[in-house]
């Protein structure tokens, strides 16, 4: 039996790749700009303080892999040795949103542009609300533009209370968010509201609609659940995920996973309220899933950290992950190959709220994989194309397998 292990640290680019201009993204570097943040000071909060201390990432090759992506060292704490594979990726897809970056990983890369709505107020067409509203039987929306979604729930939420009406947004991804109360408007409703939704943003070609409940009583305690739940669009082909199911093996979503890929060739789904406890998911399931892919997307570094331009925060959430992966490693069998990557990149030094167009890391770890550089891969593909051989499984429609042994 294989198994094969991704964990998604959602959001954590390693530097600018070279059409990040086009995007806007010129100079962006979430992980190495977060190090020199810490080792100059300017992260230090109540919760952590210094230079990152990251020892088991950087002894996996994740230091190696971001100053090979950026083309120079990094002020963090030498390693005595590195044991994984390491190296970077550059995305083939268009965009730098989630659906596409985690496709690609699993050897489908999207070739065309999602739709986008516009960077101005009343971003909505007026029809796609009103049909909207008709259906879902809502007197209006609130809000109609881009915006972060916590500060929209603090601008909205107590108006959105009192009429019932939802809150709509959206970000530079391609996407339509409702927040809604999870008790004054019901999250059921929410639920059923981004059912009548997806069909209508369809005809626009937008990957997604989020539903984005909240709890609370006023603007100073408003705070979004895990309650969160992403209708996507179901990837145009098969996946690594499809391949793996073929093979009669097991593909275990933890966090986000089954709902990025319309639960296409997932099996089972463990959720999880934060990064911690996600990772207490996998702990639990590595002991019961003896074969196939447990598939982990970390989304704190992005929700939380990442948009809200959090830079201690996303320290924090590096080094509680860091210290979780001696319990991971205790549990890895022989034969077992780990990934750790990214989808995008969301630095949190750079203007605005967005994903930032970067580099990828490709970190690959397991008793039978010898350190060495893997260098710059022409596309995140490589790296699923390199699980499904670990695997035994089909072969996928794009990738390079990375020399491991």
């Amino acid at each position: 039996m294989s198994r094969a292990i991704i964990l998604v640290l959602d959001s954590l680019g390693i530097g600018a790749s070279a059409d990040a201009a086009a995007y806007g993204d010129l100079g962006a570097d979430t992980f190495g700009h977060i190090v020199e943040q810490c080792a100059a000071g300017k992260a230090d909060s109540e919760y952590r303080s210094g230079p990152l201390q990251i020892p088991n990432l950087t002894r996996w090759g994740l230091v190696a892999a971001a100053e090979g992506s950026r083309g120079q060292s990094l002020p963090s704490a030498p390693t005595e040795r590195i044991e994984g594979a390491y190296g970077y990726a550059k995305e083939l897809s268009s965009g730098k949103d989630t659906p596409s970056g985690h496709w690609e990983i699993c050897g489908l890369p999207v070739p065309f542009e999602w739709g986008m709505f516009p960077q101005r107020p009343n971003c909505f067409p007026e029809q796609l609300l009103q049909d909207l509203c008709q259906q879902a039987g809502i007197d209006g929306t609130l809000a109609n533009c881009h915006a972060s979604g916590t500060e929209i729930i603090k601008q909205f939420g107590e108006e959105h209370m009192r009429t019932g009406m939802p809150i709509c947004y959206t970000s530079a991804d391609s996407v339509f968010q409702i927040a809604a109360h999870e008790e004054s408007f019901g999250l059921q409703r929410l639920y059923e509201l981004c059912e009548i939704a997806k069909p209508l943003v369809d005809e626009l070609n937008i990957t997604r609609v989020i539903a984005r409940p909240f709890t609370g009583t006023s603007p100073d305690d408003f705070k979004r659940s895990a309650n969160r739940r992403d209708l996507t669009t179901p990837p145009m082909a098969d996946t690594l995920l499809d391949h793996i199911q073929a093979a009669n093996m097991p593909v275990i979503s933890i966090g986000k996973i089954g709902d990025i890929f319309a639960h296409k060739g997932v099996d089972r789904v463990v959720k999880g309220q934060n990064n911690m406890a996600l990772m207490d998911a996998l702990l639990n399931e590595m002991p019961q899933v003896k074969d196939g892919l447990l598939f982990v997307n970390l989304v704190d570094f992005d929700s939380l950290y990442g948009h809200r331009r959090d830079v201690p925060g996303y320290a924090m959430a590096l080094e509680q992950l860091d210290q979780r992966l001696p319990e991971f490693e205790q549990l890895l069998a022989p034969d077992d190959l780990v990934l750790v990557t990214a989808d995008h990149g969301c630095d949190p030094t750079m203007p605005g709220s967005d994903h930032t167009r970067e580099h990828v890391p490709v970190v690959f770890v397991g008793e039978q994989v010898r350190a060495q550089n893997l260098g710059l891969r022409d596309t995140f593909a490589d790296m699923g194309q390199t699980l499904a051989q670990h695997l035994n499984v089909a072969p996928l429609q794009a990738g390079l397998v990375c020399k491991l042994v």
